[in-house]
């Protein structure tokens, strides 16, 4: 008998100890950490393109002969410098002719006005009468109109003359040229003659969505597009090997309709480029940066994505976990940027959420400074 109470004895203390053992496991022991408020800058990236403060196409504005080329590919021209020369003799010889013109026109001027002149006085003394006066002041003015006409004509051709030497309408870098000498060159044609690019200044051109723009004009201050660009700050340029420019720019510009068929908006950055690193055609992301006063911050890690939404666990009072979605609005390092869902002042587990559930308690454990630290870069 006194056996069989031992053994019973001996079977309720195990039992009370391993509900005591579960009781302890079943409260974990996890790190803990406690949001506050912080200024941070967060960076967005946009893809871009490059050219030239002035790119132009240099065109003939006349068909002829190419007959010299003063210029190479690539060569930095100063403004009004001689690019090219169109044959110029078929143009000269229409100068000369319209010349001809005019001096024959001036001379029917001459003689018309003495026909007028000669009947003049015959009519006042009723010799003739005066309608062969009228016919000589109107042959008179027809003569005066020709004579003008052919004034037209020499100007005309004198500027088509000009148009023979093609020169550089500002200074800047000579792209490639199709057309060699001694080709026939038109004013019609679809390719032009070379282009010419000034790149001591670029523009830098990027596009933003119709969301990215509301938040773009709520970001910063002012009334109006211009008021804003005047405290937008400085923006970076991240070239192709993903470099960033050691110049920064300042957006200029901003399109005045969207874009249709993307729903995006143009805006423009300009940067100097005194050293010429910078080409038209060269292509880039522009970097942004947005300040955010009263940011929170919450490591990647402390959080868990289920169905397209993103989920923290808080720490109550008593120390009881709950499943928080939250609203993320950009990254700064290895933090989300919190939108909605957290404020200043909340505790959220930092490590060990895969073992958490729904109404759990647990024992916060508190992290080493070298972790936070860690956490927050």
């Amino acid at each position: 008998m006194k056996t069989t109470l031992l053994l019973i004895a001996i079977l309720f203390a195990a039992c009370s100890g391993d509900k005591q053992q579960l009781q302890t496991a079943a409260v974990q022991s996890l790190p803990v950490i406690s949001l506050a408020s912080s200024v941070e800058t967060t960076f967005i990236e946009y893809p871009a393109s490059i050219q030239g403060a002035v790119d132009l196409e240099i065109r003939p504005q006349i068909s002829g002969v190419l007959d010299k080329i003063f210029v190479s590919e690539g060569a930095l021209v100063s403004a009004g410098q001689p690019l090219f020369k169109i044959n110029e003799l078929p143009f000269r010889e229409a100068l000369n002719n319209a010349k001809a013109s005019l001096h024959a026109a001036q001379a029917a001027v001459i003689n018309a006005r003495l026909e007028v002149d000669k009947l003049t006085p015959l009519v006042k003394n009723k010799v003739v009468s005066d309608f062969q006066l009228k016919s000589a002041d109107a042959a008179l003015q027809v003569a005066e109109a020709n004579a003008e006409q052919a004034t037209a004509a020499v100007a005309s051709a004198k500027i088509n003359l000009g148009y023979t030497l093609i020169k550089a309408p500002v200074a800047g870098y000579v792209g490639r040229m199709p057309k060699k000498q001694g080709s026939l060159v038109s004013l019609n044609e679809a390719i032009p003659l070379t282009q010419l690019s000034n790149t001591t200044e670029v523009h830098v051109y990027f596009s933003l969505g119709e969301d990215d723009f509301i938040n773009f004009n709520a970001k910063y201050p002012g009334k109006t597009v211009a008021e804003r660009l005047k405290k937008l700050p400085g923006v970076s340029l991240i070239l192709a090997d993903n470099t960033i420019y050691g110049e920064q720019g300042k957006v200029d510009m901003v399109d005045g309709q969207f874009d249709k068929q993307t729903g995006s908006i143009a805006l423009r950055a300009t940067f100097p480029n005194a050293e010429g690193l910078l080409r038209s055609g060269n292509t880039g992301k522009i970097r942004l940066s947005l300040q955010h006063d009263h940011a929170i911050l919450v490591p990647q890690s402390s959080t868990v994505e289920v169905q397209d939404k993103t989920f923290v666990f808080t720490v109550d009072a008593s120390n009881k976990v709950s499943k928080q979605p939250i609203t993320i609005q950009g990254t700064s390092g290895v933090n989300y940027l919190i939108k909605d869902g957290l404020k200043a002042g909340d505790r959220i587990v930092f490590d060990g959420i895969d073992k958490l559930k729904e109404g759990d308690t647990i024992q916060p454990e508190k992290l080493k400074e070298e972790t936070v630290k860690t956490a927050s870069r």
